[in-house]
C-alpha cells in the first residue's frame, strides 16, 4: 500500500504548522495490521520525509508525541509479510476523536 499520496501531501501542505494548535487535525493515520503500532500524523515535513504527530506503541506508558519517520513506515515487513498501512477509512478529525492527549 502507498502510504502517502499526492492529495495527502497537498492536504498536509495546505494545513501547515499546527505547533500552536491545542487539538491539532489528524491528516492521516497508519497502522500496523498485524500488531502493535498506530500512528497519527498532524504534520508532515517531504523533504525530510518525517511527519510529526502521535505514537502508540506498546499502550498509554509508552505513547507519545514526536517524530515519524516514513522511510522506516515504509521498509517496516511484518514476519507475515505485511507492512505499515494507512487507514483509508479513518479522514481528517481532530485528534481528541481519538481519545488522544493534547499537545499542550
Amino acid at each position: 500500500m502507498k502510504l502517502l499520496t499526492k492529495e495527502i501531501i497537498k492536504r498536509f501542505k495546505e494545513v501547515g504548522s499546527q505547533e500552536n494548535e491545542k487539538n491539532p487535525i489528524v491528516i492521516v493515520k497508519f497502522f500496523n495490521p498485524t500488531g502493535a503500532g498506530t500512528w497519527w500524523a498532524t504534520e508532515y515535513n517531504e523533504k525530510e520525509k518525517i511527519f510529526f504527530g502521535y505514537a502508540s506503541i506498546f499502550g498509554d506508558e509508552c505513547d507519545e508525541w514526536g517524530y515519524i519517520s516514513l522511510v522506516e513506515l515504509e521498509s517496516y515487513k511484518s514476519r507475515f509479510g505485511l507492512g505499515i498501512e494507512r487507514d483509508t477509512h479513518c479522514g481528517e478529525k481532530r485528534i481528541s476523536k481519538f481519545n488522544i492527549k493534547s499537545l499542550v
